[in-house]
């Protein structure tokens, strides 16, 4: 509305101008080559309108005739981009939907409309990627790694790919080349992983501070990841300097009560000193965050001294502070076979084994049940009908990373060296053919006091760190029923 009425005063102060000038007398007087024109200043007005009119007309037409060929090139580089851009998005979703063919030609042609551009390179190596072209893929990200706007890119693929094909020194370089140029939390991580798996505690204990710093990692997990080492160190010192392994594992408890195996090494050592309650202080506490068999074990084994009936009533006073949890019960039953209360033991042992039809006793809960059974009543039908389940039970909890189960903690995975990896959980079941094993997997024996369950397949890593100091004060525990 007010560009209307502004339109409207503006015309109408054009015509008053017109009016007042075609109201004034007299002419206008043009002398040139001899001669001289007269007119009147309205005509004379509307003449120098007309020419400037044409004036611009012909500029315009001017400048359109030599912008035409700029016009043509821009003209001819929007089809190609429109067509570059199409043939890149034909592309990115051939490449998600797995049509190895069909995003590489779309590749080609994002390439030939678009060149070297970022997201075509990025395709191109996605495009090798899914095709199994390793060093395609490579050479597109070294590719990029030489540019400055996709270096960074560049540098986490040529990293990938290292780590793909086990060449750990070269991944360590490109994250630290990456990491120069931008504090980014894969960089960080992948540094602090190379330490962790070279077992230079110092400088990954460093790369976790310098992470911090850079604001990469929260400080919850900064304090867990130094946890971590810390428990790691203290595994190897404690054969060599208690005191400084107390004091590390302790720091470690701290920082994170329901790390098992720093809790486990805390009461180990406490137990050497005969400090039996603090040690069974730390214990409970990590037992009520979470049962795990270790700590019932190093529990249980504080006082050497202990008869059965003693370690009984420690291992009733454990499973007070997790009733319900599956841990408790076997650790109870465990502990009355050796006083032969066999009545304590089937009574601690009958809600994992009488519940839904669904619910299967896993191989541990069987096993003990087949104990129990040979403990009261010698070799019969059932002890062989309890070791039959357990061949087909499922599998007990383990420390898994990676696909990797082993019965033994480690500061980082064997696979990809990620600090921090294992948790404690029942791996997943697999179904393998007996005489087509798979070429990269071998089997070893559990450790000791549990027999593994007769099982398709397990992998077993080896442990990474020494925990002598856990297995001194650990009691025997009964052995499995032998047939």
């Amino acid at each position: 509305m007010i560009r209307i009425l502004i339109f409207i005063a503006l015309l109408g102060a054009a015509v008053l101008g017109l009016g007042w000038v075609a109201d004034q007398p007299g002419d206008i007087v043009v002398r040139f080559g001899g001669r001289q024109y007269e007119t009147a200043p309205i005509v004379a007005l509307a003449a120098l309108l007309a020419v400037a009119l044409a004036l611009a007309v012909l500029f315009g037409l001017l400048t359109w005739l030599l912008r035409l060929p700029r016009r043509i090139r821009a003209g001819g580089r929007a089809r190609r981009q429109s067509r570059g851009l199409a043939a890149l998005s034909r592309g990115l979703v051939a490449a998600s939907a797995g049509d190895s063919r069909g995003a590489k030609r779309a590749s080609a042609d994002a390439t030939k409309h678009l060149g070297e551009q970022p997201l075509t390179q990025l395709l191109e190596a996605q495009t090798a990627l899914l095709a199994g072209d390793r060093e395609g893929t490579e050479r597109t990200f070294a590719r990029m790694a030489e540019r400055p706007e996709t270096r960074v890119l560049g540098l986490r693929g040529l990293h990938v790919e290292a780590r793909r094909r086990g060449d750990a020194d070269a991944a360590q370089s490109y994250a630290e080349a990456a990491h120069r140029i931008s504090p980014l939390p894969w960089a960080g991580q992948a540094m602090l992983d190379h330490h962790a798996s070279r077992q230079d505690w110092t400088r990954a204990l460093e790369a976790i501070d310098a992470n911090l710093a850079q604001k990469t990692i929260d400080k919850s997990t900064a304090k867990r990841q130094r946890a971590v080492l810390q428990t790691a160190i203290a595994l190897e010192l404690a054969d060599k300097d208690a005191d400084e392994a107390l004091k590390l594992a302790s720091q470690a408890v701290t920082a994170a009560p329901d790390l098992v195996p720093a809790t486990t090494l805390v009461g180990s050592l406490l137990g050497r000193r005969a400090d039996v309650r603090k040690a069974s202080r730390i214990i409970e506490g990590a037992w009520r965050l979470g049962p795990h068999p270790d700590l019932a074990k190093v529990y249980l084994g504080l006082r050497t001294g202990d008869s059965a009936a003693d370690r009984l009533k420690r291992a009733q006073t454990l499973a007070r502070l997790a009733p319900d949890d599956p841990e408790s019960r076997v650790v109870v039953a465990r502990a009355a076979i050796g006083t032969r209360d066999f009545a304590t033991a089937r009574e601690s042992m009958a809600p994992m084994i009488s519940g839904k039809p669904d619910d299967r006793p896993n191989v541990r809960f069987c096993m003990t049940m087949a104990e129990i059974e040979e403990a009261e009543n010698g070799p019969s039908g059932m002890v062989r009908e309890w070791l039959a389940r357990a061949s087909r039970a499922p599998r007990d909890k383990a420390w898994v990373a990676d696909g990797v189960v082993s019965d033994t903690w480690a500061p980082f995975s064997p696979v990809s060296g990620k600090l921090d990896a294992w948790t404690w959980q029942t791996p997943p079941e697999r179904l393998t053919s007996a005489w087509d094993p798979s070429p990269d997997t071998k089997t070893l024996p559990a450790a000791p006091p549990e027999p593994p369950a007769p099982e398709p397949k397990r992998i077993t890593a080896a442990p990474a760190v020494n925990d002598a100091a856990t297995q001194a004060v650990a009691p025997d525990d009964p052995g499995p029923p032998r047939r």
